[in-house]
């Protein structure tokens, strides 16, 4: 029987990760803001019950189960269909949301789509690698998707293309569902978004088209376009909150980048960047603010540790490898150990994994290959502030500049009952100023902080006597 505190109902599941999860367990794709909770919270794993094996879900949401096996009819999972191709790109008002690596369709025994896993979505590296950079039964090697069906005794099916008859059409309703980490924003957040567009973009409408500056309306306007800056100012807390509740409980190290002189290193990274060892995981830290989760235990956990050096003996990097020599994440030496080497030493005796060295021969390159860890430091301060900013909406910067907008109009709404309706005029005023001032002193701290403090050079890193 798991230990998952949450196991035994639907509700929200407890806000610290107290005891461990059977493994294989998937854990999400690493994410910023409100999305780091998932990177403490989510997970994708095989629970044994008296009445047999269920594949269980739990999110930020609470947890969702679904049956393994049982017989014809009974509506389990009996067998798992991967499909192992790339989806199109999705367009949006901005850049393009990249489409899945791949995904898996849990069936039942007539080959009803019960459930679909979208790898990629389950994979904690996943946005420090290109699109299709890892596939195939490596992909579900790496995930730990393989190893979850092997623990739940469903069969795999694999099939390159999308049209192949072993593919399920996808039902409406809950059958079906994505069985995926949950959005990084909250639904309350998503609900006051959006009920404040609705409304403003109606209002905005009728004071517009009719020219009439009714009082009640402007207020009405001014309302709504002011929620939206009150929502973000208000996520920003509800994530530190919650963050804070999440810290983890079973922290072996700490192992914090030692950079040698003239690497470029600069405050922000040496501050955000760790490597911190936990009982049950491996979490890099980058100075995004992201969370990689890596296990350390199940056949998808980090199993041995390599310092490469090049020709001529000089350390080049740690890399972190999972199973068949898998490279999960890479620790570039001049970054993490140039001016004190003993983070090398605390890394190899706190995680026990196997220590191993390796030279390069003949112009061999490394890594050979993208991998996490390798853009750990910046290219430059405008890069570092830009990855670091508390994130966006899948609209993106749109829903911002429009909401923005929205504070400015409310002022000249304002402006224009000034002689009539004065108590109405200033308050549109006010709420409109207030607006505009949440919209901009965030981003300006943001940036005035990154200018002048975050991303100046670091002080050289000197080894304590």
């Amino acid at each position: 029987m798991s230990t998952d505190p949450a196991a035994h109902g639907t509700g929200s599941p407890g806000p610290r990760l107290r005891t461990a999860l059977p493994e294989p367990a998937l854990r999400p794709r690493a994410q910023r803001g409100p999305g780091v909770e998932l990177s403490h919270r989510a997970r994708l794993f095989v629970e044994e019950r008296a009445h047999g094996r269920e594949l269980v879900l739990r999110n930020r949401r609470g947890t969702r189960r679904l049956p393994v096996g049982g017989e014809p009819g009974s509506g389990g999972v009996s067998r798992a269909v991967f499909v192992d191709a790339g989806g199109a790109d999705a367009e949006r008002m901005g850049p393009p949301v990249p489409g899945s690596w791949g995904e898996l369709q849990l069936q039942d025994a007539k080959g009803a789509l019960l459930g679909r896993v979208v790898l990629d979505d389950w994979l904690p590296e996943a946005d420090a690698l290109p699109k299709r950079s890892v596939h195939g039964a490596q992909l579900l090697s790496r995930t730990g998707a393989a190893g979850l069906l092997a623990a739940a005794h469903v069969p795999l099916h694999t099939v390159r293309d999308g049209s192949d008859p072993l593919v399920a059409p996808r039902p409406g309703g809950r059958a079906g569902a994505t069985l995926s980490p949950g959005s990084p924003f909250p639904l309350w957040y998503w609900v006051v978004r959006g009920l404040a567009a609705l409304v403003w973009f109606a209002t905005f409408t009728v004071l517009v088209f009719t020219g009439t500056a009714r009082p009640w309306l402007v207020l009405v306007s001014a309302g709504a376009a002011l929620a939206a800056p009150v929502a973000r100012l208000a996520l920003r807390g509800w994530t530190r909150l919650r963050l804070g509740r999440l810290a983890p409980v079973a922290v072996t190290a700490r192992i914090a980048p030692r950079p040698a002189p003239g690497t470029g290193a600069t405050v922000r990274f040496c501050r955000s960047t760790e490597l911190c060892v936990q009982e049950h995981d491996l979490v890099l830290k980058d100075f995004s603010g992201q969370e990689h989760w890596l296990p350390r235990r199940g056949p998808h956990a980090v199993t041995a540790l390599m310092l490469v050096r090049d020709r001529s003996g000089r350390p080049l990097g740690v890399e972190l490898r999972g199973p068949d020599q898998q490279i999960r994440a890479v620790l570039p030496w001049e970054l993490w150990f140039g001016a004190d080497d003993g983070g090398w030493a605390t890394l190899r005796n706190t995680t026990g994994l196997t220590a191993g060295e390796r030279r390069l021969t003949g112009r061999g390159s490394w890594p050979k290959g993208p991998a996490l860890g390798l853009r750990v430091l910046p290219s430059s301060g405008k890069e570092a502030r830009a990855m670091s900013r508390f994130p966006v909406t899948l609209v993106g910067v749109s829903s911002t500049a429009v909401m923005a907008l929205g504070s400015f109009f409310s002022v000249v709404q304002g402006t224009r009952l000034l002689d009539t309706h004065a108590t109405a005029a200033w308050s549109a005023i006010a709420m409109g100023a207030i607006g505009g001032a949440l919209h901009l002193f965030p981003y300006a701290i943001h940036q005035l902080r990154g200018r002048f403090v975050l991303d100046r050079p670091a002080r050289e890193q000197v080894t304590p006597s």
